[in-house]
């Protein structure tokens, strides 16, 4: 069996509505039409790399490509990248990240997601979010967790709060060829799940 070779294919990560999990081949195909449907409006750009202004058909098959062969073929102890499929009902509905450069001697983890339009707003972007930072502490035992978010990303940010991070600092990038600002965040081991009046 395939979890013999590879324990990653049998993680379960669930909260009350989802569960994050690897897909299958089928509903990895399911995945991959959910991103061509789109994940953003037309005039945004939530993501350092515009992978979601291919068209419909090439956006689906750079999700089947990235997730899953890319980020199961360069796995190793020290860059790892753990993209999981968030099904609710039975049906994915996107996908959540964890990712750690140096994990053992840094303890840091980092998160990038991605949710179809239509389950946007539902508040499934703060349960992924908080059930993977689950895994990273109290399943991985990291000691910090960050982020960045576009300055027009309310949504992201938003989610971020919610669940104690901070800010960190900002850095320029360029996003579709203009100049753009990245929020960064950290949130630290302590103050997982801490709302900001309780810091």
């Amino acid at each position: 069996m395939l979890i013999d070779h590879w324990p990653l294919a049998g993680l379960r990560v669930t909260t009350p509505r989802l569960e994050l999990r690897l897909p299958n081949d089928e509903e990895l195909a399911a995945l991959a039409d959910l991103a061509a449907d789109g994940v953003h409006a037309p005039d945004r750009m939530p993501f350092t790399v515009p992978w979601s202004d291919a068209p419909g058909p090439r956006r689906a098959r750079s999700v089947v490509q990235y997730h899953c062969w890319l980020r199961r073929c360069d796995w190793t102890p020290d860059d790892w990248s753990l993209n999981l499929a968030v099904f609710r009902d039975g049906r994915p509905v996107g996908t959540q990240e964890l990712s750690g450069r140096d994990f053992g001697v840094l303890g840091v983890v980092g998160s990038g997601s991605w949710l179809g339009l239509r389950h946007q707003g539902q508040g499934v972007g703060t349960e992924m979010r908080a059930a993977i930072l689950h895994l990273a502490f109290a399943g991985l035992g990291a000691r910090e967790a960050v982020t960045a978010a576009f300055e027009d990303n309310a949504r992201s940010r938003g989610v971020s709060r919610r669940l104690g991070y901070a800010p960190d600092g900002v850095c320029r990038v360029v996003s579709r060829g203009r100049p753009a600002t990245l929020r960064r965040l950290r949130l630290a081991r302590a103050d997982c799940g801490r709302t900001p009046t309780s810091r």
